[in-house]
């Protein structure tokens, strides 16, 4: 079930790429940070919200707390947030947002790259904080970048925009090196093993809830894939499918007004005493004493 199953009172709003605000109609957008400025001028600061674009945030001040998929987040400077399409998350009223954002349309880059970036790791923590070093190729890549993007005089258009994917593509591959750390020969083929497991969870969760089946579906062992998810998460495939329902259910109990039956249904439990169950189970606490809390 997606948003477009649910009434407009019933769906976490979400904003797509501000094409508008753009150069040259590219699709991405990368410059300073102002937090009093999102993506689109009638989203309130403080009002949580989800995109359909990527953004990456990278930090010359701070504190900063800011709240993506029901964590708080404290970043300082040197450190940066990536937020990934359909997360939801929230700007903090109380602080200055300093440093460079970049956001990009899912859709600008190729796949070849889309994978090789991991910019569909949902898995990876969003705060990410470099060493001195990673942090200097970071700055030195998005400067190289931000030279590129503002300069539309100098080159034809469709150049102009193959230089650009070309800029990103190498500061998106510093990003990915730091989110995912360096992978040693010997973990490849657990790392596809995963790759593919956490892609079927993505795209089948509300109706698929057993390790079995996902492992038949994608012609693995069970202990294939139980190797392939803990060497890359630490936690059972049972683990990692329970986390992604759980985080749907939070993301609906707190920013839709879907009765708790309807929620339970949407992440595949059709009883919604068996869905209460599973959630105070997971959560530690009701689905109806979580939607109070966060409101």
């Amino acid at each position: 079930m997606t948003d477009r199953d649910f009434p407009d009172g019933d769906r976490i709003k979400t904003f797509p790429f501000p094409v508008d605000r753009g150069l040259s109609g590219v699709g991405m957008r990368i410059g300073p940070m102002d937090g009093r400025r999102p993506w689109h001028t009638d989203i309130p600061l403080e009002g949580v919200h989800r995109i359909d674009f990527h953004v990456v945030m990278l930090f010359d001040g701070g504190p900063v707390r800011h709240m993506v998929d029901f964590t708080e987040y404290e970043v300082g400077a040197g450190e940066l947030l990536w937020i990934r399409p359909g997360q939801v998350h929230r700007f903090s009223p109380a602080t200055e947002y300093r440093g460079t954002v970049l956001t990009m349309q899912p859709g600008f880059l190729p796949r070849a790259t889309v994978e090789s970036t991991g910019l569909y790791r949902y898995d990876l923590p969003p705060l990410l904080r470099p060493d001195a070093a990673q942090l200097a190729g970071l700055r030195a890549s998005s400067a190289q970048l931000e030279r590129e993007y503002v300069d539309t005089a100098t080159l034809p258009p469709g150049l102009h925009t193959a230089v650009l994917r070309h800029s990103l593509t190498a500061f998106l591959l510093r990003l990915a090196h730091l989110a995912t750390g360096s992978t040693e020969e010997g973990h490849r083929l657990d790392d596809t093993t995963f790759t593919r497991f956490r892609d079927a969870v993505e795209r089948d969760f509300a109706a698929n809830h057993s390790v079995s089946a996902y492992a038949d579906a994608l012609g693995y062992s069970r202990r294939t894939l139980v190797r392939a998810v803990r060497a890359a998460t630490g936690e059972t495939p049972k683990g990692f499918i329970d986390k992604r329902v759980v985080l749907e259910a939070k993301r609906l109990l707190a920013h839709t007004d879907l009765p708790i039956g309807r929620v339970g249904v949407a992440v595949g439990f059709p009883d919604a005493a068996n869905f209460s169950k599973f959630f105070q189970l997971h959560a530690g606490t009701t689905p109806v004493a979580f939607r109070a809390e966060m409101r």
